[in-house]
Protein backbone atom coordinates (compact mmCIF):
# COMPACT_ATOMS: atom_id res chain seq x y z
CA UNK A 1 0.00 0.00 0.00
CA UNK A 2 3.25 2.30 0.86
CA UNK A 3 4.55 1.67 -2.52
CA UNK A 4 1.09 2.10 -4.33
CA UNK A 5 0.84 5.68 -2.82
CA UNK A 6 4.48 6.68 -3.72
CA UNK A 7 3.61 5.64 -7.38
CA UNK A 8 0.61 8.26 -7.12
CA UNK A 9 2.81 10.70 -5.91
CA UNK A 10 5.65 10.10 -8.42
CA UNK A 11 2.20 10.33 -11.31
CA UNK A 12 0.96 13.15 -9.40
CA UNK A 13 4.05 15.29 -9.90
CA UNK A 14 4.91 14.40 -13.60
CA UNK A 15 1.15 15.23 -14.93
CA UNK A 16 1.94 18.79 -12.94
CA UNK A 17 5.50 19.18 -14.55
CA UNK A 18 3.86 17.68 -18.14
CA UNK A 19 0.91 20.78 -17.35
CA UNK A 20 3.13 23.18 -16.41
CA UNK A 21 5.81 22.26 -20.14
CA UNK A 22 2.67 22.33 -22.06
CA UNK A 23 1.57 25.93 -20.48
CA UNK A 24 5.49 27.35 -21.09
CA UNK A 25 4.72 25.90 -24.83
CA UNK A 26 1.71 27.95 -25.18
CA UNK A 27 3.51 30.90 -24.09
CA UNK A 28 6.31 30.15 -26.43
CA UNK A 29 4.16 29.95 -29.17
CA UNK A 30 2.42 33.43 -29.04
CA UNK A 31 5.30 35.03 -28.24
CA UNK A 32 7.33 33.37 -31.11
CA UNK A 33 4.00 34.18 -33.57
CA UNK A 34 4.53 38.13 -33.08
CA UNK A 35 8.25 38.23 -33.83
CA UNK A 36 8.56 39.09 -37.19
CA UNK A 37 12.66 38.38 -37.68
CA UNK A 38 13.23 34.95 -39.15
CA UNK A 39 16.60 34.57 -38.31
CA UNK A 40 17.30 31.94 -35.34
CA UNK A 41 18.85 33.45 -32.30
CA UNK A 42 21.57 31.61 -30.61
CA UNK A 43 20.46 30.07 -27.00
CA UNK A 44 17.72 27.20 -25.87
CA UNK A 45 14.88 29.57 -27.05
CA UNK A 46 16.78 30.66 -30.94
CA UNK A 47 16.18 26.47 -31.06
CA UNK A 48 13.33 25.55 -30.01
CA UNK A 49 11.89 28.82 -31.95
CA UNK A 50 13.65 27.44 -35.10
CA UNK A 51 11.93 24.12 -34.54
CA UNK A 52 8.60 26.32 -34.71
CA UNK A 53 8.94 28.65 -37.26
CA UNK A 54 10.34 25.89 -40.10
CA UNK A 55 7.14 25.85 -41.95
CA UNK A 56 6.57 29.67 -41.37
CA UNK A 57 9.91 30.22 -42.87
CA UNK A 58 9.08 27.97 -46.31
CA UNK A 59 5.83 30.14 -46.72
CA UNK A 60 7.81 33.58 -46.17
CA UNK A 61 11.03 32.93 -48.39
CA UNK A 62 9.92 32.18 -52.13
CA UNK A 63 11.79 28.83 -52.49
CA UNK A 64 12.41 28.74 -49.00
CA UNK A 65 15.66 30.48 -49.46
CA UNK A 66 15.64 33.58 -47.45
CA UNK A 67 17.61 36.74 -49.07
CA UNK A 68 20.71 36.61 -47.26
CA UNK A 69 21.28 33.00 -47.45
CA UNK A 70 20.35 33.59 -51.36
CA UNK A 71 22.94 36.43 -51.67
CA UNK A 72 25.30 33.56 -50.57
CA UNK A 73 24.93 30.60 -52.58
CA UNK A 74 24.10 32.91 -56.34
CA UNK A 75 25.25 36.12 -55.57
CA UNK A 76 23.87 40.35 -55.03
CA UNK A 77 22.78 40.19 -58.33
CA UNK A 78 20.50 37.42 -58.43
CA UNK A 79 18.01 39.12 -55.53
CA UNK A 80 15.13 41.17 -56.31
CA UNK A 81 15.02 45.07 -55.48
CA UNK A 82 12.71 43.79 -52.51
CA UNK A 83 15.20 40.94 -51.18
CA UNK A 84 17.75 43.58 -51.10
CA UNK A 85 15.64 46.18 -48.91
CA UNK A 86 14.60 43.54 -46.63
CA UNK A 87 18.43 42.57 -45.76
CA UNK A 88 19.15 45.88 -45.12
CA UNK A 89 16.04 46.47 -43.08
CA UNK A 90 16.72 42.93 -41.04
CA UNK A 91 13.44 43.06 -39.22
CA UNK A 92 9.88 43.74 -39.92
CA UNK A 93 7.45 44.90 -37.06
CA UNK A 94 4.53 42.66 -35.38
CA UNK A 95 1.95 41.76 -37.93
CA UNK A 96 4.30 42.45 -41.23
CA UNK A 97 6.93 40.17 -41.90
CA UNK A 98 10.23 42.09 -43.36
CA UNK A 99 9.74 41.08 -46.69
CA UNK A 100 6.60 42.00 -46.55
CA UNK A 101 7.38 45.55 -45.44
CA UNK A 102 10.11 46.05 -48.17
CA UNK A 103 7.60 45.31 -50.59
CA UNK A 104 5.17 47.77 -48.99
CA UNK A 105 8.29 50.29 -49.03
CA UNK A 106 8.70 49.66 -52.75
CA UNK A 107 5.31 50.33 -53.44
CA UNK A 108 4.92 53.43 -51.60
CA UNK A 109 7.91 54.85 -52.63
CA UNK A 110 7.43 53.82 -56.03
CA UNK A 111 10.95 52.32 -56.97
CA UNK A 112 14.39 51.44 -54.84
CA UNK A 113 15.44 54.65 -56.57
CA UNK A 114 13.09 56.89 -54.97
CA UNK A 115 13.06 55.49 -51.71
CA UNK A 116 17.20 56.12 -51.73
CA UNK A 117 17.03 59.37 -52.85
CA UNK A 118 13.64 60.46 -50.94
CA UNK A 119 14.09 63.82 -48.56
CA UNK A 120 14.85 63.37 -45.22
CA UNK A 121 11.46 63.97 -43.86
CA UNK A 122 9.50 62.03 -46.24
CA UNK A 123 11.34 58.67 -45.62
CA UNK A 124 10.98 59.41 -42.04
CA UNK A 125 7.37 59.43 -41.79
CA UNK A 126 6.80 55.74 -43.23
CA UNK A 127 6.29 53.20 -40.96
CA UNK A 128 9.14 51.02 -40.13
CA UNK A 129 11.63 53.74 -41.60
CA UNK A 130 13.53 56.47 -39.16
CA UNK A 131 16.97 58.21 -38.25
CA UNK A 132 18.72 55.37 -38.17
CA UNK A 133 17.22 53.42 -41.34
CA UNK A 134 17.97 57.02 -43.47
CA UNK A 135 21.67 57.63 -42.02
CA UNK A 136 22.56 53.66 -43.33
CA UNK A 137 21.11 54.35 -46.57
CA UNK A 138 22.90 57.32 -46.99
CA UNK A 139 26.04 55.68 -45.44
CA UNK A 140 25.67 53.05 -48.30
CA UNK A 141 24.99 55.51 -51.04
CA UNK A 142 28.27 57.40 -50.27
CA UNK A 143 30.16 54.15 -49.99
CA UNK A 144 28.90 53.46 -53.50
CA UNK A 145 30.01 56.90 -54.60
CA UNK A 146 33.28 56.34 -52.84
CA UNK A 147 33.59 52.86 -54.59
CA UNK A 148 33.40 54.20 -58.12
CA UNK A 149 35.25 57.31 -57.60
CA UNK A 150 38.18 55.30 -56.61
CA UNK A 151 37.86 52.57 -59.03
CA UNK A 152 37.70 55.34 -62.34
CA UNK A 153 41.03 57.26 -60.52
CA UNK A 154 42.93 53.64 -60.57
CA UNK A 155 41.49 52.00 -63.64
CA UNK A 156 41.28 51.90 -67.38
CA UNK A 157 37.44 54.20 -67.63
CA UNK A 158 36.47 51.85 -70.52
CA UNK A 159 37.64 48.56 -69.19
CA UNK A 160 34.86 48.30 -67.12
CA UNK A 161 31.70 50.12 -68.69
CA UNK A 162 29.54 49.26 -66.10
CA UNK A 163 31.32 51.21 -63.17
CA UNK A 164 31.69 53.97 -65.17
CA UNK A 165 27.77 54.07 -66.21
CA UNK A 166 27.10 53.59 -62.53
CA UNK A 167 29.33 56.64 -61.24
CA UNK A 168 27.86 58.93 -63.49
CA UNK A 169 24.16 57.72 -62.17
CA UNK A 170 24.69 58.28 -58.63
CA UNK A 171 26.19 61.64 -60.08
CA UNK A 172 23.40 63.09 -62.38
CA UNK A 173 19.76 60.43 -61.65
CA UNK A 174 18.55 62.40 -58.66
CA UNK A 175 19.30 65.71 -60.61
CA UNK A 176 15.91 68.01 -60.87
CA UNK A 177 17.67 69.72 -63.93
CA UNK A 178 19.70 68.83 -67.16
CA UNK A 179 22.99 68.68 -66.10
CA UNK A 180 26.40 68.43 -68.53
CA UNK A 181 29.47 66.65 -67.02
CA UNK A 182 32.45 65.75 -68.18
CA UNK A 183 34.90 63.19 -67.17
CA UNK A 184 38.62 64.31 -68.10
CA UNK A 185 40.81 61.15 -68.63
CA UNK A 186 44.86 60.46 -68.82
CA UNK A 187 46.32 58.52 -71.86
CA UNK A 188 45.43 55.43 -70.17
CA UNK A 189 41.98 56.02 -69.60
CA UNK A 190 42.14 57.05 -66.26
CA UNK A 191 39.74 59.90 -64.38
CA UNK A 192 41.77 63.04 -63.85
CA UNK A 193 38.84 64.35 -62.57
CA UNK A 194 35.00 65.33 -63.22
CA UNK A 195 33.65 68.94 -64.12
CA UNK A 196 29.73 69.92 -64.05
CA UNK A 197 30.13 72.27 -67.40
CA UNK A 198 26.41 73.61 -67.92
CA UNK A 199 23.23 73.83 -66.46
CA UNK A 200 19.96 74.01 -68.03
CA UNK A 201 16.50 73.59 -67.16
CA UNK A 202 14.68 70.11 -66.73
CA UNK A 203 14.18 69.68 -70.66
CA UNK A 204 17.55 71.03 -72.34
CA UNK A 205 20.90 72.45 -71.37
CA UNK A 206 22.74 74.66 -73.32
CA UNK A 207 27.09 72.90 -74.13
CA UNK A 208 29.81 74.99 -75.57
CA UNK A 209 31.67 72.71 -77.31
CA UNK A 210 34.76 75.60 -76.91
CA UNK A 211 34.28 75.72 -73.16
CA UNK A 212 35.00 71.73 -73.08
CA UNK A 213 38.13 71.52 -75.19
CA UNK A 214 39.36 74.69 -72.94
CA UNK A 215 39.21 72.66 -69.85
CA UNK A 216 40.77 69.65 -71.30
CA UNK A 217 43.50 71.25 -72.00
CA UNK A 218 43.87 72.55 -68.40
CA UNK A 219 43.67 69.18 -67.07
CA UNK A 220 46.08 68.15 -69.82
CA UNK A 221 43.21 65.39 -70.69
CA UNK A 222 43.67 62.50 -73.65
CA UNK A 223 40.50 61.93 -73.56
CA UNK A 224 37.16 63.08 -72.11
CA UNK A 225 33.45 60.76 -71.82
CA UNK A 226 30.76 63.58 -72.14
CA UNK A 227 27.54 62.53 -69.56
CA UNK A 228 24.43 64.83 -69.16
CA UNK A 229 20.91 63.71 -67.31
CA UNK A 230 17.50 63.17 -68.45
CA UNK A 231 15.02 64.74 -65.69
CA UNK A 232 12.26 63.06 -66.94
CA UNK A 233 13.58 59.82 -66.06
CA UNK A 234 13.85 58.88 -69.82
CA UNK A 235 17.85 58.03 -70.92
CA UNK A 236 16.83 58.10 -75.03
CA UNK A 237 18.99 60.31 -76.52
CA UNK A 238 17.47 63.12 -78.35
CA UNK A 239 18.19 64.36 -82.02
CA UNK A 240 18.98 67.45 -80.33
CA UNK A 241 21.82 65.06 -78.00
CA UNK A 242 23.55 63.60 -80.94
CA UNK A 243 24.02 66.63 -82.95
CA UNK A 244 26.09 67.85 -79.58
CA UNK A 245 27.87 65.14 -79.76
CA UNK A 246 29.22 65.79 -83.04
CA UNK A 247 30.14 69.28 -82.10
CA UNK A 248 32.16 68.42 -79.44
CA UNK A 249 34.11 65.47 -81.50
CA UNK A 250 34.56 67.72 -84.42
CA UNK A 251 36.09 70.21 -81.74
CA UNK A 252 38.69 67.97 -79.53
CA UNK A 253 39.78 66.38 -82.92
CA UNK A 254 41.81 69.65 -83.70
CA UNK A 255 43.47 69.06 -80.56
CA UNK A 256 43.69 65.38 -80.60
CA UNK A 257 41.58 64.64 -77.86
CA UNK A 258 39.43 61.57 -77.89
CA UNK A 259 35.60 61.45 -77.24
CA UNK A 260 35.04 57.75 -76.00
CA UNK A 261 31.68 58.19 -75.34
CA UNK A 262 28.76 59.79 -74.44
CA UNK A 263 26.14 58.73 -71.89
CA UNK A 264 22.53 59.56 -71.15
CA UNK A 265 21.39 59.05 -68.24
CA UNK A 266 18.00 58.25 -66.98
CA UNK A 267 16.54 57.17 -63.42
CA UNK A 268 17.36 53.99 -63.33
CA UNK A 269 18.79 53.77 -66.84
CA UNK A 270 21.57 54.57 -69.28
CA UNK A 271 21.97 55.08 -72.95
CA UNK A 272 25.93 54.57 -74.20
CA UNK A 273 26.70 56.38 -77.77
CA UNK A 274 29.65 54.01 -78.13
CA UNK A 275 27.81 51.12 -77.19
CA UNK A 276 25.21 52.04 -80.42
CA UNK A 277 27.99 52.43 -82.95
CA UNK A 278 27.23 56.37 -82.44
CA UNK A 279 30.97 56.74 -81.95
Amino acid sequence: MRHFSITVRQVSDSAVSAACYIALCAVLRNVIKHLSFPFVPHGMLGRFRGVMMSSQVMTLWPGALAPREKLLRYGATALSDAELLAIFLRTGFPGLHVMQLAEQLLGQFGSLYHLMSADHQVFCSHKGLGNSSYAQLQAISELAFRFFSGHLAQENAMLNPKITQHYLQSLLAHREREVFLVLFLDNQHRVIRHQEMFAGTISSVVVHPREIVREALKANAAAIILAHNHPSGKAEPSHADRLITEHVVNACLLLEIRVLDHLVIGRGECVSFAERGWL
